[in-house]
């Protein structure tokens, strides 16, 4: 039994189905006509009867929850009798099996079934009609000729609405097909933010707490050490330790959305390089030779510069055992070089691996920038960091 049309549904199931409302319109009328009209008793009121009964019929299976086919089948029953039956009492009421051609698909469960059912119908108005006309071959042939060409209407109808049924669930499937599509990309990108937020909040807790971490647990040992021997000294590693707790503590802030993301203070890339290799030479006695250019530098290009260049010492302090480090800034018509070299124990760079590396390649890269290293065994290492001029304009 079909549904009722859905939005969205082909033209032609809503076509089909306005046909069948019309037709009840139809019916309702030629009732109120049937009522008025000189016709003896037996042909009024049974034409009534069987206009109520086709009605009733038809109300009661649309009100049948779920799809009720079986009851379909009996409703289709009975409008063939009663097709038969009022084309016997009365002239004219053939025209209803055309009115009735939509029920014959709206109410069978296959194609097949509205083919039969609607066969039927033509058998039963030819019928009755030469029935009440006079059974002869001239009037068989002429009822029967007119509801064959209802018939082959019908039939055409019947055959236009499973391909209409398929374009709709076609459509429908394509429909659901897109939002899944679309929820599934909304996930990728959810979870590519996600991915790329725990990335960022990786890199930044590697450069700035993890850094500042290792420099308190250094200088804790140190001045641990000094307390004796050299309390002066001491004193000045535990105000350091001091120093890099409230950095540590400002950068928590930062990570959070309680500081400002930047967690830098005003001033030139020269004057916030400089004051970061003061504290390491004051705090690991490593000689550092400094020449910083005042170079055109926007923020993202500040902190990118400055974490590589925390990075850069952090692994001077922690692997190379270095004795020096020199620190180049140089501003050049293509962009801002970074250059920190030590002369420590060197490294086999295919073989370096560690996260502060990759960090350092991705905020340049972020920036259309570069990280270049080169180290080899015996020969120290030198770092060199570009932001190209026009990632900053």
């Amino acid at each position: 039994m079909l549904q009722r049309p859905r939005r969205g549904d082909p033209l032609w199931i809503w076509t089909l189905h306005r046909w069948d409302q019309g037709s009840w319109a139809v019916i309702g009328l030629m009732a109120l006509i049937t009522c008025f009209s000189d016709l003896n008793a037996t042909a009024r009121y049974g034409s009534l009867a069987l206009l109520a009964a086709v009605a009733l019929s038809a109300l009661t299976v649309r009100r049948l929850p779920g799809n009720p086919v079986r009851a379909g089948h009996v409703h289709l029953a009975l409008l063939v009798a009663c097709l038969s039956g009022l084309s016997y009492l009365r002239d004219g009421y053939g025209v209803l099996y055309t009115l009735a051609l939509p029920q014959f698909v709206l109410y069978a469960d296959s194609p097949r079934g509205a083919l039969v059912g609607s066969g039927l119908g033509a058998v039963a108005i030819t019928v009755g009609g030469s029935l009440r006309e006079g059974w002869t071959v001239a009037t068989l042939t002429t009822n029967a000729v007119s509801s064959l060409a209802v018939w082959a209407v019908g039939a055409l109808m019947i055959l236009l609405t499973p391909r209409a049924l398929a374009a709709r669930d076609e459509r429908a499937r394509l429909r659901a097909e897109l939002v899944t599509a679309r929820l599934d990309l909304a996930e990728a990108h959810r979870l590519q933010g996600a991915a790329a937020e725990r990335e960022r909040l990786s890199r930044e807790i590697h450069d700035t707490l993890a850094q500042g971490f290792a420099s308190i647990i250094v200088l804790a040992g140190a001045a641990r050490s000094a307390l004796e021997t050299d309390p002066e000294r001491a004193d000045r590693q535990l105000l350091s330790i001091e120093r890099t707790a409230r950095e540590n503590f400002t950068e928590a802030r930062v990570l959070v959305g309680a500081a400002p993301r930047d967690g830098l203070v005003p001033g030139s890339i020269a004057t916030t390089l400089r004051r970061t290799l003061d504290r390491f030479a004051e705090d690991t006695g490593i000689t550092v030779t400094a020449d910083l250019a005042e170079a055109a530098c926007d923020q993202p290009g500040r902190i990118a510069l400055l974490r590589c260049l925390q990075e850069s010492l952090a692994n001077v302090r922690k692997h190379a055992g270095a004795s020096a480090v020199d620190v180049v800034l140089r501003s050049h018509p293509y962009g801002v070089e970074l250059e920190v070299t030590d002369d420590g124990r060197g490294f086999v760079v295919a073989q370096a691996r560690g996260f502060g590396l990759g960090g350092m390649r991705d905020r340049l890269a972020e920036l259309g920038g570069e990280l270049h290293l080169t180290s080899s065994l015996g020969d120290g290492t030198r770092v060199l960091a570009l932001i190209p001029t026009d990632a900053e304009e």
